[in-house]
């Protein structure tokens, strides 16, 4: 029961763009068709999952146990980079059709602070490694769900005539807020599912 409410709270109360702010650049940037968002949804995915355990491990067996804790952003962004990179070649050789339907999303997310958020966020919160893939795959699955909710009201503005003042930027951070705000409620989820299965 910890594992689900891991997972409903990354995804839903606690969701990496709308409540923690992170990964706005992707967010806002690749958010313009469904089809693209999915694509960036998937590579995020992939990648937070993967960074996030090699992060974790590296944190416990090498900089915590030689106390060099105070390198973890150093370490923490040359390794999430180096992993992108590993993940782009070997997709290219091993699975063609995939490294071209990801595209650029795949470099992109090298400068997804969400990524690097995650893997330091599950160290400050302490999780075990199977608490941090949950983590990890519940939070990119909340950044996809944002990415696609987003990409699909962006679509539907693209009918809509818009008064010219608030075109372009504008409306979007407006409905980006808006969502946001629609997220909110979901803020006593957490509380009530704790209740709910008795944890503490």
């Amino acid at each position: 029961m910890e594992y689900l409410l891991i997972f409903i709270t990354a995804i839903f109360v606690n969701n990496i763009v709308f409540s923690q702010f992170l990964g706005i650049c992707p967010f806002l940037g690749v958010s313009k068709k469904i089809s693209t968002a999915l694509g960036m949804g998937a590579a995020v995915t992939f990648v937070l999952t993967l960074a996030t355990v090699v992060t974790y491990l590296i944190q416990i067996y090498v900089l915590n146990t030689n106390g060099l804790e105070y390198l973890q952003t150093l370490v923490f962004i040359l390794v999430i980079a180096a992993l992108v990179q590993m993940v782009e070649i070997v997709l290219k050789k091993v699975s063609p059709p995939l490294y071209q339907a990801l595209g650029i999303f795949l470099p992109l997310i090298t400068t997804n602070c969400a990524v690097l958020g995650v893997a330091i966020l599950v160290i400050q919160k302490d999780f075990s490694l199977i608490q941090s893939i949950v983590y990890a795959i519940s939070t990119a699955i909340g950044f996809a769900v944002a990415l696609v909710v987003f990409a699909g009201i962006r679509e539907q503005m693209e009918l809509v005539n818009i008064p010219k003042g608030m075109r372009g930027i504008s409306i979007v951070l407006i409905t980006a807020g808006l969502i946001s705000l629609a997220f909110m409620g979901f803020s006593g989820v957490d509380g009530g599912l704790k209740v709910l299965f008795g944890i503490e």
